[in-house]
Order: C-alpha cells, then sequence, then structure tokens
C-alpha cells in the first residue's frame, strides 16, 4: 500500500484560501473535500495521508485534527502555530488535548512567503522549533532555493528535530536550470535529520506541456542526496491538479522510481512517512468513520 505524504483540503465557505488568485488558479477556487480525495486515492490504492496545513490560521489546525479524527484516511496532520509565540509548548500541548490530538504529527510555516531568507535562524524561530522537537512532532519546510541554506543551517542547530523538506524545496524545474538549488539541497541532504517528499515538481514544471523527463533531473538529483530510504511520496493534491491528475502525478511517481529495488519502493511510498510522522496502521476501509455526527467543515 502507499501513504501520500503531502495533501490538502479546504472549504471556502469556511474561510477564504487568498493566495488562489489571478486566471490561472481559478480552477482551484472551489471546496476541495476529503470525499473528493478518497475517490483518487481509492484508485491509486492509497491507503493513508497526511493533511497539510495551507494558510497561518491557528483555527485551521485543530479543524484539521477533528477530520482525521474522523476520516479514516488521513493519519496525520501537519499543523500551523505562530513558532514566535513565547508558549509555544503550552498551545501544542493544548492541539493534542482537542479532539483528533493524536493525529498532530508535524508543524509547518509558510517560510517560502517570508522576506528574510534567514527568517528560520531568528532566535525566537529557533526557540519554536526546539519546542516542536521537544513535543516529538517533525517539521515540513516549505521554502525557495534561496532559502535552502538557512534550512540546513537549522537542521544543523537542531539536531533533535527532523526537518522535513516538501516539493524538493521547488527547483526551477520550468527554466530546466538545477544550480544553485542542486548544490543547495545536496548540503541540507547531508545532515542525518533531514529527508525530502517527492511532491510539488508538476506545479513547478511548465504545467501545459511537462513531461517525466522534466522532472528526472531534479529526482534524480535528491534521490542520489537523500536516498530512497529518505524520500517519501506526497501528490500535492489539489494544487497538483493545474498540471496533472492524482493519477499522472501518482504514475509519473513510479515512472521516475522504475529501477529502484522492492525494499527501497517500499520506503519511499511508505515506510519513510510512517517513520517520520509516527502514522498508525491504516483504519479498516480508509473511509469516513462510524460517528454519531459529522466532522466540522475543513479549511485549508
Amino acid at each position: 500500500m502507499t501513504v501520500d505524504a503531502h495533501h490538502h483540503v479546504w472549504d471556502l465557505s469556511v474561510r477564504d484560501q487568498d493566495w488562489i488568485t489571478g486566471p490561472e488558479l481559478a480552477s482551484l477556487r472551489r471546496n476541495f473535500t476529503v470525499a473528493d480525495l478518497e475517490l483518487e486515492t481509492r484508485a491509486a490504492g492509497v491507503d493513508r495521508t497526511v493533511l497539510v496545513q495551507t494558510v497561518t490560521v491557528a483555527a485551521e489546525t485543530p479543524e484539521f485534527l477533528a477530520l482525521a479524527a474522523g476520516h479514516e484516511l488521513i493519519a496525520g496532520v501537519v499543523g500551523w502555530i505562530d513558532l514566535t509565540r513565547p508558549d509555544v509548548a503550552d498551545e501544542l500541548a493544548r492541539l493534542r488535548e482537542l479532539p483528533g490530538g493524536e493525529y498532530l504529527k508535524g508543524i509547518r510555516h509558510q517560510v517560502q512567503g517570508e522576506p528574510d531568507p534567514r527568517w528560520l535562524l531568528r532566535p525566537d524561530v529557533g526557540r519554536g522549533l526546539a519546542a516542536v522537537a521537544a513535543a516529538g512532532l517533525a517539521y515540513d519546510l516549505v521554502v525557495l532555493p534561496h532559502q535552502l541554506p538557512a534550512c540546513a543551517g537549522a537542521a544543523a542547530r537542531h539536531e533533535e528535530l527532523t526537518f522535513v523538506l516538501d516539493h524538493l524545496g521547488k527547483p526551477p524545474v520550468a527554466s530546466g536550470e538545477k544550480e544553485p538549488w542542486a548544490t543547495a539541497v545536496r548540503d541540507l541532504a547531508a545532515l542525518p535529520n533531514t529527508v525530502c517528499k517527492l511532491s510539488g515538481l508538476v506545479t513547478e514544471a511548465q504545467w501545459r506541456t511537462w513531461r517525466p523527463a522534466d522532472l528526472r533531473p531534479y529526482t534524480d538529483t535528491v534521490l542520489d542526496a537523500f536516498g530512497p530510504h529518505r524520500l517519501m511520496f506526497g501528490s500535492d493534491w489539489p494544487v497538483c491538479t493545474l498540471a496533472a491528475t492524482y493519477a499522472e502525478v501518482m504514475a509519473t511517481a513510479h515512472e521516475l522510481t522504475e529501477d529502484l529495488g522492492a525494499a527501497e519502493r517500499a520506503r519511499l511510498y511508505e515506510g519513510t512517512a510512517t517513520a517520520v510522522y509516527g502514522l498508525g496502521p491504516a483504519r479498516r476501509g480508509a473511509g469516513p468513520r462510524d460517528r454519531p455526527a459529522d466532522p466540522p467543515p475543513q479549511g485549508r
């Protein structure tokens, strides 16, 4: 079976997704629910997923935890918290006491939107990262290539924390360039407390004309740098639908990793995510759980 270690859901009636602007993103400007996702994962043989934050809004994380409690498919949540607040540890403990709190597996912040390329190295952020580590959670990195050196610096400072690089650090696939991304991602991979998600590449490519061969130089780089035992598959659904269907993302990932052995594929498509996020086994049919009431509506 397969773990999809990176996807989102949102309900625009709960809150706006203010990053969905302009005509190119118009197809994302609708609700995407767990029920929608289940149709895709069932066909793809995915039995567990990790639901990842989308906006820097504190209320989203409790909503996502409730969704995980209410759906067999969701095995873990990567939520958001303000890392600079002085009571990070207390807030993490509070989240874990909420319904579904046991599904909190990681924290993420949209570092890609921070103007300071060294944001991760700020002392107040460092205190927050230390609290995340003390809580036994992972930290997801959503960054741009020029921010990768700070990621390596933060990982070196916080050896007790596992850093998960989302979307390979968003390499410039559309232009075909590799440097300085490749050198920076190898520097990050040299640190043993880092792993990488094989995710998000189709939307870094030319959306309408990409081919698997366009992605291969980047997947080959991280396969060599991290090794398949430190990679995990993620669909980045529904954002991926800008450039590919869920099935196409899955098929492309399999094509790009077809030379791996069976044990290596098992790590990439299930084992790494299970270990890093501490995911439990698949829960029955990976559909809605039998509950007396529906879970609250989802945000992103």
